[in-house]
């Protein structure tokens, strides 16, 4: 009988413990939220959730999500800057589609998000990785690049990055805004983890909170309900000027099929007056922490001075390096056989660089497996 998949995960096999795996664990997934949102939403007889949606999305849900995302980042959000997407992934692929076109050239962080680099290649874009530190992006290496080029957009995750954890300064994030005025560039900013700080005493506003100024005219910010609700929802925004959504709102794909999401956006509403999504991040945040925290101990338990990293303050990532001579990739066979399993630094490379490094997430597997994971990644790095 041939299996039936249902998730990308559903085929797991329950001895091992894929450290590689960014998204929240199962028993993480707000199933008990999610039924009393579709029974509160449903009960009121309304058919207009079933119904295409407004091209730029739900605006009583975009209003309740300004509402929300005010409070999270401590300035006034105005629901006309925020435009519904089906996830921050189908955003990215938009914002591909209508602000770039084949051949152009965007810069990234090296490292990167891997799945990023995956979509602006199906869209035949020049992606061109610029250096990275402590404090983020390098932005005199981006000033020294927008001399030689004019990229169509930067993208970047500026705040708990994925892969390395490191947040853009302010200071960074001031003169990155700057020179995309002054070069007439967009600013993709990926800001999915934003809302996850655990440790961190403070984080420089969120790029997305700055598209009414002038200094942020040409943000184009994703967030997503992935990492603080659910992935499955499929439900995100993109938030920037009115002017800059009209290219997204005024396409054909919007015309055809109605405003993305608007059921699981009507849900999600509800979830958001009633307060429950504060209830659920506080959650995922307590927990995540802890988890967090395990995984720095048992790196520094099993590994020591084997590897070498920086502890995140929030997000779901530690990016570990290996000894200098390393190769991620030729240990990860070893690894799987050892029932353990990470993402090794090359994913992360728009050059194909970065072969030291591996990529583990804290967010999936509780306190106990997070351990037993590290132990075992501990003898095959010992083997090799």
């Amino acid at each position: 009988m041939i299996a039936v998949r249902t998730t990308q995960f559903d085929h797991l096999d329950p001895d091992m413990i894929n450290l590689g795996i960014g998204q929240p664990g199962f028993d993480l997934l707000p199933l008990s939220i999610m039924r009393r949102a579709a029974a509160a939403r449903l009960a009121e007889g309304d058919t207009t959730l079933l119904n295409y949606g407004y091209e730029k999305g739900d605006g009583r849900f975009r209003v309740a999500l300004a509402r929300f995302l005010e409070r999270h980042y401590d300035a006034p959000i105005d629901a006309e800057t925020l435009m519904t997407t089906a996830g921050a992934t189908q955003a990215l692929d938009m914002i591909c589609t209508y602000f770039s076109a084949p051949g152009d050239t965007v810069f990234v962080e090296e490292p990167s998000y891997f799945l990023a680099l995956r979509i602006f290649a199906d869209h035949g874009l020049n992606v061109v990785g610029l250096p990275t530190d402590e404090e983020g992006l390098d932005v005199d290496a981006l000033a020294q690049a927008v001399e030689r080029e004019t990229p169509a957009f930067v993208y970047l995750v500026p705040t708990f990055q994925n892969p390395s954890g490191v947040t853009l300064s302010a200071p960074r994030r001031q003169r990155l805004l700057q020179l995309s005025r002054e070069h007439d560039f967009y600013v993709v900013a990926d800001e999915v983890y934003h809302l996850l700080n655990y440790t961190a005493d403070e984080v420089p506003p969120a790029l997305g909170s700055l598209v009414d100024s002038e200094d942020g005219a040409r943000v184009l910010s994703v967030g997503s309900f992935s990492k603080i609700l659910a992935p499955g929802l499929r439900l995100g925004w993109l938030q920037a000027a009115p002017p800059l959504l009209e290219r997204l709102t005024g396409s054909g794909l919007l015309d055809s099929g109605g405003g993305l999401s608007p059921f699981v956006s009507n849900l999600v509403r509800v979830v958001l007056d009633r307060g429950w999504q504060e209830a659920h991040l506080s959650f995922l945040k307590e927990t995540y922490e802890r988890r967090l925290r395990t995984l720095d101990a048992a790196l520094r338990r099993h590994l020591g001075d084997r590897v070498s990293y920086r502890a995140p303050d929030g997000g779901f990532f530690f990016w570990v390096a290996l000894s200098p001579d390393s190769d991620a990739r030729r240990l990860l066979p070893a690894a799987q056989a050892h029932n353990v399993g990470f993402h090794p630094g090359t994913k992360f490379s728009s050059q194909g660089g970065l072969q030291r490094y591996m990529r583990l997430c804290f967010a999936f597997y509780d306190e106990e497996r997070l351990e037993t994971g590290v132990a075992r990644l501990a003898q095959v790095v010992d083997a090799s």
